[in-house]
């Protein structure tokens, strides 16, 4: 593929030539013949001018408003690029690139002052949307990924600022399984839910959480509303916010027997009485 001049190569000499190659292959014994494997980027990443950029489809006049826009801004701002944009040149001969993917990264890069962007190219002009073949993570990856990022030093300040979330989110997100049991972890550990979930949770014991847990997942509705729902139905024996209702304080079998002398005492007593009066 030819390509324009004015775009420069991120990490130049990181691929060999294909002899090069051939040569190192054959001194590691590798295998030379093809895989059946056609790429669909290039392996070298470019830095390409932002004003060579077409974007590929009208992005709404409303999205620099939106939260995912302002934590794109903030992320890059605070980090960097983390993600290369997606783009293809479409004729050799003339200069500009076609944007596949990350149009709302363009924009982010455009606002902080940015001139160029890193760039994969694609060899292909598909047209399936690329945020519909990647993997999310899920709520508690999330989490164990943010508690690595606290413990190898990164202040919760800075992930505060790279998330555009306040402190209070970070925090919550650090402590999203406190209390949670081990059972119930298991079985939301692929799934996408809110912190807030984890709170209510937290009010049912531990058999409880499982069974709750276990609901919303065959329900498919694992929410904050459905959580709440199930704890209003749980018995008060299987939350850990209600207290139990006293038990009701029973005499010792020995102070029963001496009160019920003392009574009878007393009634021998008042017969006594009643018979001198009488006489």
């Amino acid at each position: 593929m030819s390509l324009a001049h004015n775009i420069t190569p991120m990490y130049p000499g990181a691929y060999s030539d294909a002899s090069e190659a051939s040569d190192k292959n054959d001194s590691l014994n590798l295998p030379t013949a093809p895989l059946n494997t056609l790429l669909g980027f290039d392996l070298e990443t470019y830095q390409i001018a932002l004003d060579q950029l077409l974007p590929s489809k009208k992005v709404p006049e409303d999205i620099m408003t939106s939260r995912k826009y302002k934590q794109i801004v903030s992320s890059i701002r605070e980090i960097g690029l983390i993600e290369p944009l997606s783009v293809i040149q479409p004729d050799p001969a003339r200069p500009g690139f076609l944007l596949l993917d990350g149009h709302l990264r363009m924009l982010a890069l455009k606002e902080i002052g940015a001139v160029h962007a890193p760039c994969l190219l694609a060899k292909d002009d598909e047209t399936y949307t690329y945020n519909h073949r990647i993997n999310r993570l899920s709520t508690i990856q999330e989490h164990y990924m943010i508690r690595r990022t606290v413990d190898r030093g990164v202040s919760k300040e800075r992930l505060a600022r790279a998330f555009n979330v306040n402190l209070s989110s970070i925090n919550r997100r650090i402590n999203l399984l406190d209390g949670i049991c081990p059972e119930a972890i298991d079985r939301l550990k692929d799934q996408q839910f809110t912190p807030d979930l984890a709170r209510v949770l937290r009010n049912m014991k531990a058999a409880r959480q499982v069974d709750a847990v276990e609901l919303m997942i065959a329900s498919s509705t694992i929410t904050v509303a459905h959580a709440e729902a199930l704890l209003k139905a749980t018995p008060p024996e299987q939350r850990t916010d209600v207290p139990l209702a006293p038990k009701e304080k029973t005499a010792p079998l020995d102070q029963i027997v001496k009160l019920e002398k003392e009574m009878n005492q007393v009634q021998t007593q008042y017969k006594d009485v009643i018979d001198v009066e009488i006489c």
